[in-house]
């Protein structure tokens, strides 16, 4: 039978032949064409959906220890997709963030939950993470200032968090564009605490409202150690004045060690899974 040959298909490899061989640089070439290339289509799809309302945001509500209830939520953008439903943030901001669609897609971030936000009762926060590149963009007060404006939404009851990687930067300009969200009465919230990079000397630069203990900390808490290590970041966090949130509760057993020990919020899938703008919605007005 004669074997048809689609188009750019290599020929076949001689029988008994030895595959073809590749040096170390042109591998490497090949793997950054390919990294290019991708990088490439996911930048056009992720442009592609902000033309198209493409996004989403979902909220995973924070729950206070004392009372039970949620306080406010967290924004988590989702990007549509036909066959896969709704993509996961991990598998695209990456991408965004290491080009200029991060200050466009931040900035439809801030202004859909704002709106959306608006619709809850007065008394429930909305929290949304701040990139580097876009608190550096110069574009981020406008941004929040017509979101705000065209939602109604108070600046209190927005938080902004940033990382702790961000607070190794020294740029007095960053610092400058975190003091002038404050200065609007917008809350800042530390995230990612106990992942190492920040000292308490540079969480003395800025006020911030929250601290919120990384997941690492929760997940290791059946050890003793881990329970010493998550009192320990509780109290720095209570001696700097902030209200302290656990993240990654995901049993009633880290529950109950983190209200023993003091943390005063925790978000994770034992309170909820994320929720649409509707169900948040909803829920609040049940509380």
């Amino acid at each position: 039978m004669t074997r048809i040959k689609f188009p750019n298909e290599p020929a076949p490899a001689a029988s008994g032949s030895a595959p073809p061989q590749h040096s170390p640089k042109e591998l490497r070439l090949r793997t950054a064409r390919r990294e290019i290339t991708e990088r490439r289509r996911i930048n056009q799809r992720l442009r592609q959906a902000l033309c198209t309302g493409g996004f989403v945001l979902q909220y995973q509500p924070l729950v206070s220890f004392a009372s039970g209830l949620a306080r406010g939520a967290e924004t988590q953008i989702r990007l549509q997709h036909s066959r896969r439903g709704l993509i996961p943030a991990q598998h695209f901001m990456p991408a965004a963030e290491r080009s200029e669609l991060i200050v466009d897609i931040a900035g439809w971030m801030l202004h859909t939950a704002c709106a959306e936000a608006a619709a809850w009762p007065v008394n429930f926060s909305v929290c949304i993470a701040l990139t580097l590149r876009h608190l550096q963009s110069g574009k981020l007060m406008q941004q929040l200032l017509e979101a705000l404006s065209r939602s109604g939404l108070a600046p209190e009851r927005l938080e902004m968090e940033i990382t702790e990687a961000m607070l190794l930067d020294e740029n007095d300009d960053t610092t400058f564009a975190l003091r002038a969200l404050q200065g609007i009465g917008v809350r800042l919230a530390l995230n990612n605490f106990g992942t190492g990079y920040a000292s308490l000397s540079a969480l003395k630069r800025l006020k911030f409202a929250t601290l919120r203990l990384d997941r690492s900390l929760t997940q290791n808490l059946a050890e003793d150690s881990g329970t010493a290590i998550m009192r320990a970041a509780i109290e720095a966090g209570h001696a700097l004045g902030c209200t302290v949130l656990a993240d990654g509760v995901e049993t009633e057993g880290q529950f109950l060690r983190l209200q023993a020990i003091g943390a005063d919020e925790g978000q994770g899938a034992y309170f909820s899974q994320p929720l649409d703008a509707a169900e948040m919605t909803a829920m609040f007005a049940a509380a």
